[in-house]
């Protein structure tokens, strides 16, 4: 998955899914990463993708990148069939705030447990 879009300053930033890595990237025009989504799937006993870490580089801060990448990891789970298990703080929010839009749109979540925080840990 690979999109175009604007952010909060009209520039555009394109966010694509890294499946190698298992992170989605944003990148700004010049080509370079301004922030990934890292994410670990897990296929039993229901397909999960569990989204551990959110950052974007303080450089490019006010420009509404977190909220596109967490919005378009969303999404793409959605697409995958996939729950979302939020481990990353700024996802837990998001969804605290709009999990029934991300539900409406066929989206699927649950909330992380500590196992699902040892499971993260424990992958290198």
């Amino acid at each position: 998955m690979s999109e175009t879009v604007q952010d909060s300053t009209g520039a555009r930033v394109k966010v694509e899914h890294d499946e190698q890595n298992s992170e989605f990237v944003v990148r700004v025009d010049s080509g370079e990463v301004a922030g990934r989504a890292r994410y670990l799937d897990r296929p039993a006993p229901q397909p999960e993708r569990i989204i551990y870490h959110v950052e974007v580089d303080s450089r490019f801060s006010e420009r509404g990148l977190e909220k596109i990448l967490i919005s378009h990891t969303l999404k793409d789970t959605s697409n995958s069939n996939l729950m979302v298990v939020p481990v990353c703080p700024l996802v837990v929010a998001r969804l605290k705030e709009h999990g029934n839009d991300f539900l409406a749109i066929g989206g699927r979540y649950r909330w992380a447990t500590e196992a699902d925080v040892e499971f993260v840990k424990q992958t290198p």
